[in-house]
């Protein structure tokens, strides 16, 4: 993938980024609106409500959301117990919102963390992740294989004193790649993820296999390969006695030899990076 970085970003990227901008706008008013007694599936109606009403009409998958030890993946076995329960939001309760809608034919999926009112464990949470950033940012700039940055990131999560949760995904991964996706006026679904978008990376998969690389970045040898172009959302996701919290969001990775332009985050304007700017 290459892209105008010097002259600025190309309209590609600008779909993406404003995808995902819409995203993070609508975690942040949703979570601005929960209170004591909200389920988690109110919570993710209320995401896909926003959405719909700014015109998202397909996902990659629908809104999740997780409260409290459910932030943590806490006895998490089957898929299943990723989607929205009826679990209620209480004080102090951390929370996670997961959304990955696609509008104009680009794909976003991205994670908001919080808590309802005051949670200091929750916010070492969130300051830890950035070192978590800046690490997976310099390693794929300099073309580390995808599952040795992976196990880079399991080792500084252990010297925070922290567990691994993006281990509990499908696959185990901390990231997978999105792509543009065609808009139809119908947009099918199975169990909860958009049939148009699970297709395309079915597709990447089976080429990605032909050709030595993965669409899904964990940790087992599918993924013992340099960071492969395109545009990646990234999900580290770190857990401590039943408190969760992560981020995500897109990664670029280009085949330009200048390590600046060869890979950068889409968006430094999100939520959790204006959040670790401010306490500097």
């Amino acid at each position: 993938m290459t892209t105008a970085v010097a002259g600025g970003p190309s309209a590609e990227l600008r779909g993406f980024r404003e995808v995902q901008r819409l995203a993070y706008d609508c975690a942040e008013a949703v979570a601005a609106q929960l209170r004591p007694g909200v389920t988690e599936r109110e919570a993710a109606r209320m995401q896909r409500d926003w959405l719909r009403e700014r015109g998202v009409r397909d996902w990659f998958h629908l809104p999740f959301a997780w409260f409290g030890d459910r932030t943590a993946f806490v006895n998490f076995r089957v898929p299943p117990q990723f989607f929205p329960t009826d679990r209620r939001l209480e004080p102090g309760m951390p929370f996670i919102l997961d959304l990955a809608p696609v509008h104009r034919g680009f794909t976003a999926d991205v994670g908001y963390s919080g808590s309802l009112g005051l949670n200091p464990l929750h916010d070492r949470l969130l300051d830890d992740l950035e070192a978590h950033r800046e690490l997976i940012l310099r390693e794929v700039r300099e073309r580390r294989p995808l599952r040795e940055i992976y196990e880079d990131v399991d080792r500084l999560m252990v010297r925070q004193g922290y567990a691994n949760r993006h281990r509990a995904y499908p696959f185990g991964v901390i990231a997978h790649k999105v792509d543009r996706v065609r808009q139809r006026p119908w947009s099918p679904r199975l169990f909860g993820f958009g049939a148009r978008s699970l297709r395309g990376l079915a597709s990447d998969a089976l080429r990605g296999h032909r050709e030595g690389w993965s669409p899904l970045w964990s940790p087992y040898r599918f993924s013992d390969h340099p960071p492969r172009p395109g545009l990646w959302a990234v999900e580290p996701h770190l857990g401590f006695r039943g408190t969760g919290a992560k981020f995500e969001e897109i990664l670029v990775v280009t085949d330009s030899g200048d390590p600046r332009q060869s890979a950068f985050w889409l968006d430094d304007d999100l939520p959790h990076v204006r959040r670790w700017a401010e306490e500097k």
